[in-house]
């Protein structure tokens, strides 16, 4: 994924250097753009959780979002992606007998916010000031932060560990007038992250990890402009 993800970034600056040198010969045209939307997040979540297995659930959430655009050349763009979501967390089909639970239960691990800033490098494949329907393509990387953890009712503390991914994001413009537009976007993140549960109030010194694993399906819709 690391080496697809380069691979397409290190020719689209190749390419990028062509275009801006002839771009350079061509009349100016807006160069930044300005997005909002509402997105709905779909995480595609599994985990391998020591000591009491099973899998991990993570809820879908809606949020508000906003982006940046900046438009190097007609077809090469830069966009920087801001939204922060709330999920709840619970352990699936666990095993808690060996501290005097029951089998194949399901264990409340409260809830967290992600803040994963997201950073593509797009193609877009009509020129910019032409045409109604502007499709593009991206790829990049986003840095996410874990944050404001609220415990369950079942353990005493979670803790998340902030990690890097990588984006693969699919989409479209499509022009009101000169200035305004409509949005339909998706992206997928690839993304992990090393989990902590301290549960030393259901047995005296229990530590749980977790390696998990999210990859949420990013699917927006909105509104934007050009200046």
């Amino acid at each position: 994924m690391k080496k697809i993800i380069l691979a397409f970034m290190a020719v689209s600056f190749l390419t990028l250097n062509a275009q801006t040198k002839e771009q350079n010969s061509t009349q100016d045209f807006k160069k930044w753009q300005a997005r909002v939307r509402g997105i709905a997040v779909i995480p595609d979540e599994s985990a391998k959780i020591g000591i009491i297995g099973g899998d991990v659930s993570l809820s879908n959430t809606f949020v508000p979002e906003l982006d940046f655009t900046y438009f190097f050349t007609k077809h090469f763009a830069a966009e920087l992606i801001l939204a922060t979501t709330k999920h709840d967390v619970n352990t699936v089909g666990s095993d808690i007998s060996a501290i005097g639970g029951p089998n194949n239960v399901n264990i409340d691990l409260g809830n967290v916010w992600l803040l994963p800033p997201t950073l593509t490098l797009q193609y877009h494949f009509t020129p910019f000031e032409e045409k109604v329907f502007k499709p593009y393509v991206g790829a990049g990387i986003n840095y996410t932060i874990f944050y404001n953890v609220e415990d369950g009712n079942t353990v005493k503390n979670v803790s998340y560990k902030n990690n890097v991914g990588y984006a693969f994001q699919v989409g479209f413009d499509l022009m009101l007038n000169d200035t305004f537009f409509i949005n339909v976007d998706a992206k997928k993140l690839f993304l992990k992250t090393d989990v902590t549960v301290d549960a030393s109030n259901l047995s005296p010194g229990l530590s749980i990890p977790a390696d998990v694993t999210i990859n949420p399906l990013i699917l927006g819709m909105g509104l934007g402009m050009k200046f």
